[in-house]
């Protein structure tokens, strides 16, 4: 697991013209930071952050979803190469709000990896179980399936990241317990190796109401090498307190 943690901010659908000032405070006050900081902003402020923050080398821009065709007559979609050319080096797929809102199965999630791949960019792909499913007891069937369908052949020697978002602790203020965490980290980290053969390690990431208060702490668990942060990267000095309490926890 690298040792580096990586903070991803998912800006979801929020952020119009002046939030372009928000990752410029974001950018010039994490400088000095040696964590690997990425923000994925709606797509129509892509091309604004990638100019806003060409001098600012040290922060990633990522799209929040894609097509899996690289172009064709699917209004209203956003290509993995569009995305590219806007700026981008990243892509978040299979996120809880694509998998139950927009009902994306595994199989949709796969074509788009594959896409993204074929666009050069890295597929950030989110896992988890709803409360239902962990409730009854089906969270390592849930998991094993994800991973299992969602992540293609394609990966195997590419750089890649797998975000754990339990769906009920997300925007809810709810978080997973330790040990509950630690369980879903064993077991996608020995799906992981078994599959890949040892060879790709991603940053595993932990997705659900991150905060300020508890985002040191959950970089202090075994087997998290990131936090994908929702709500608490809309604001600047929220996001910072982050990335601060970050590094604060792996030095």
């Amino acid at each position: 697991m690298p040792n580096t943690p990586f903070i991803v901010g998912n800006w979801k659908m929020h952020g119009l013209s002046e939030a372009v000032a928000v990752a410029g405070t974001i950018a010039r006050e994490s400088r000095t930071a040696s964590a690997r900081l990425a923000l994925c902003p709606p797509a129509t402020l892509l091309s604004r952050l990638s100019v806003a923050l060409k001098d600012e080398g040290h922060i990633e821009l990522g799209g929040q979803d894609c097509h899996y065709q690289d172009q064709g007559a699917f209004t209203g979609d956003i290509s993995a190469a569009m995305l590219r050319d806007a700026g981008a080096g990243l892509v978040l797929l299979g996120h809880s709000e694509r998998r139950h809102g927009h009902k994306e199965p595994c199989s949709q999630v796969a074509l788009k990896v594959k896409a993204a791949l074929k666009a050069g960019l890295e597929p950030m792909i989110c896992v988890g179980e709803t409360l239902a499913e962990r409730e009854s007891g089906r969270t390592h069937e849930v998991l094993r399936r994800q991973l299992r369908d969602s992540l293609p052949e394609e990966l195997e020697g590419k750089c890649f990241h797998v975000s754990y978002e339990p769906v009920w602790a997300i925007g809810t203020g709810l978080i997973a317990t330790d040990d509950q965490i630690r369980d879903a980290f064993a077991l996608i980290g020995k799906v992981l190796t078994r599959r890949f053969q040892g060879q790709v390690v991603p940053h595993l990431l932990y997705g659900g109401s991150v905060k300020p208060e508890n985002a040191g702490h959950l970089l202090t668990l075994e087997g998290v090498g990131g936090l994908l942060v929702g709500g608490a990267s809309l604001k600047a000095q929220d996001f910072l307190s982050i990335i601060r309490s970050a590094e604060q926890a792996v030095a």
